[in-house]
């Protein structure tokens, strides 16, 4: 099937001279055509929301998220998944990455693959896909044969499915529950979907995870209390800061709280405001099923 009309494919007249630009011409017809992302992931907002409420309510009953991909597409949410258990302190099985061609396609180039619809359904199945689960497919050109082949398994598995792409449904059909569509236009570099539609996917897949993780309670307000503080020295002291912040202390207060709780941003939070030691305030959070918000207002 020739692609030639898609979008994605298609040839930039703003970029046409590219390779006579000096570099700050060039820079400026890329920075010029990036600005439009955040535009087009607005257009696509009620999808978006909807992809959001829904991973949300699987997450929340126990479910899982899968993300599958192929190149640039299947790098992006290998990527998001795996940046959620420090961010979130979750289950590493929770949000899972899937790639065309396994754990050598994020270093090299394995091209072939995406065009494997059976190997889509196959590396679904394998993970045991079942009716909690969801399962979001991206294909920025939108026709992937690897990924469609996952949605469809998945759709067979009972799981909910959302797909992600940046050509209009209309040329690029597919059969998940929600369609998601970012229309980012044609590339700087015609065909790279690495650029514009790589951008455009990387933030619509930071919203489905943070936003579906604040709506768990991962989150108290705008603070990364889920974070992972004994990770390393620098989120040790990004723990300290957050339970400064809440319990309205000093650092020095912070910190001691903080040990007591084991590394825990909620429960040394708890113990600091709510005025009790570690277990009551761990049995707290389990009673409110992890919210510090309601643990505290509770």
């Amino acid at each position: 099937m020739s692609r030639e009309h898609f979008p994605t494919e298609a040839a930039n007249p703003k970029s046409a001279e590219l390779d006579t630009l000096d570099a700050g011409a060039a820079f400026d017809v890329m920075n010029a055509e990036d600005a439009g992302i955040a535009l087009a992931v607005r257009a696509a907002k009620s999808e978006i929301v909807r992809a959001i409420e829904l991973i949300s309510e699987r997450l929340a009953r126990g479910g899982r998220l899968f993300y599958v991909g192929a190149g640039t597409s299947g790098r992006l949410g290998v990527l998001d998944a795996s940046e959620c258990p420090p961010t979130f302190q979750s289950d590493p099985a929770q949000v899972q990455g899937i790639i065309a061609g396994g754990q050598d396609a994020l270093t090299s180039s394995i091209e072939g693959a995406e065009d494997d619809r059976a190997l889509g359904a196959r590396d679904l199945e394998a993970r045991g896909v079942g009716a909690n689960d969801v399962v979001v497919g991206i294909a920025a050109g939108g026709t992937t044969p690897y990924v469609h082949g996952a949605i469809e398994r998945a759709d067979k598995c009972g799981a909910a499915t959302v797909f992600l792409a940046c050509v209009p449904k209309e040329m690029a059909p597919d059969a998940a529950d929600i369609s998601i569509r970012v229309i980012t236009g044609p590339e700087v570099l015609a065909g790279s979907t690495r650029l514009k539609a790589g951008s455009a996917t990387k933030m619509v897949l930071n919203m489905l995870t943070t936003l579906s993780m604040a709506r768990m309670g991962k989150v108290y307000g705008n603070l990364m209390v889920d974070v992972a503080a004994r990770g390393n020295a620098k989120l040790w002291q990004r723990g300290i800061g957050l339970v400064a912040r809440i319990v309205e202390c000093d650092r020095t207060r912070a910190e001691q709280l903080l040990h007591a709780a084991d590394g825990s941003v909620k429960i040394a939070a708890l113990m600091g405001r709510r005025k009790i030691d570690a277990q009551a305030a761990r049995l707290l959070l389990e009673r409110e099923q992890g919210s510090l918000r309601r643990a505290l207002e509770g």
